[in-house]
C-alpha cells in the first residue's frame, strides 16, 4: 500500500468538493487503495487551503453556510441587519438574552436597545467583544476551548456553563433549516451545545438567511416547533414561507434590507 499522498489524488478529492459533494476518508482510501491516514493528510492539506471543512469521518465542501466564522461577518451584512431588527421588538426589558455563536447573531448586538437592563450571555468570540463596546449591556462569557469553525466555544465545558443558566430569549445559530428536517448544523459538538442552550431558555429565536433553505446538515438541533419564531428575509418565496408555516414554526418576515 502506497501511503504517499500524490497531487493526482489530492486534485481529484478537490474536485469533487468543488462541486459540492461531501468525500467520506473509508471510501476515498478503499478507492484509490491507500490507507485512511493517507486520506486524512490530504484533508487537512485541502482544509489548511480552505477548500473544505473537515468532519468527523470525512470533509464538506465550503458553502456560504459551512464557512468559517471570521470568513462569514462581512458576507451579507445589510439582510443580516434586516433580520435582526425585525427581532428586537421580541426582546423585553430585564431579560437575559443568549446570542449563539454566528454572523447573523452578531448584527443584533449593535441593534440592541439602550437603556432596556439586558444581559448577554454567548460563546462566541466576536460577540463578546461587540457586546464589551456596549457599556450599557452586561456581558456573560461561555468558555471552553474553542471551534474555529464555530468561532465560539462548544465543548463540554460549555454545554456544562449554559446549563446553570435561567436564559429568557436566546438566539440559536443553524447551518441548514428545513420543514422536515428543521433545525441543524455540521457538527456533532455545536448540536448538542445548541440544544443545551434551548433547553436552558424560555423563549427561542432563529435569524434565518434565505441560503440556510438550500443547505443540508447531518445533525438536527431542534424541529421548527421546537423553535418558538423564525425571522425570514423579505424577499423568500411565498410556498417556501408556507411550507414553514404548515411545520409549525411562527414566522416573522424582515423587512427589505437597507441596501438590497
Amino acid at each position: 500500500m502506497n501511503d504517499d499522498p500524490p497531487l493526482a489524488r489530492r486534485d481529484e478529492i478537490a474536485s469533487r468538493l468543488a462541486e459540492g459533494n461531501a468525500v467520506v476518508a473509508a471510501a476515498l482510501a478503499l478507492e484509490f487503495a491507500v490507507s485512511e491516514d493517507a486520506i486524512r493528510r490530504d484533508l487537512r492539506a485541502l482544509a489548511a487551503e480552505g477548500r473544505c471543512r473537515r468532519v468527523y469521518g470525512g470533509a464538506l465542501p465550503i458553502t456560504p453556510a459551512s464557512a468559517p466564522m471570521a470568513a462569514r461577518m462581512d458576507l451579507a451584512r445589510e439582510r443580516k441587519a434586516a433580520l435582526a431588527r425585525a427581532a428586537v421588538p421580541l426582546i423585553e426589558p430585564g431579560e437575559l438574552l443568549f446570542l449563539d455563536s454566528g454572523s447573523t447573531n452578531l448584527a443584533l448586538v449593535d441593534l440592541l436597545p439602550e437603556d432596556a437592563d439586558l444581559a448577554v450571555a454567548t460563546n462566541s468570540i466576536d460577540i463578546a467583544a461587540a457586546v464589551l463596546r456596549r457599556p450599557d449591556l452586561q456581558l456573560i462569557m461561555i468558555g471552553g476551548a474553542v471551534d474555529a469553525a464555530v468561532g465560539g466555544s462548544v465543548d463540554a465545558k460549555a454545554v456544562q456553563s449554559v446549563a446553570q443558566l435561567n436564559i429568557d430569549r436566546c438566539f440559536i445559530g443553524s447551518c441548514a433549516i428545513s420543514p422536515k428536517e428543521g433545525i441543524s448544523v455540521f457538527g456533532f459538538a455545536d448540536a448538542l451545545f445548541k440544544r443545551a442552550v434551548l433547553e436552558a431558555s424560555a423563549h427561542s429565536v432563529v435569524l434565518a438567511l434565505n441560503d440556510k433553505f438550500g443547505t443540508r446538515a447531518a445533525h438536527r438541533v431542534a424541529t421548527l416547533k421546537g423553535i418558538a419564531c423564525l425571522i425570514v428575509e423579505q424577499d423568500m418565496p411565498r410556498t417556501e414561507r408556507a411550507a414553514l408555516s404548515k411545520a409549525g414554526v411562527s414566522l416573522l418576515r424582515a423587512e427589505a434590507p437597507a441596501q438590497a
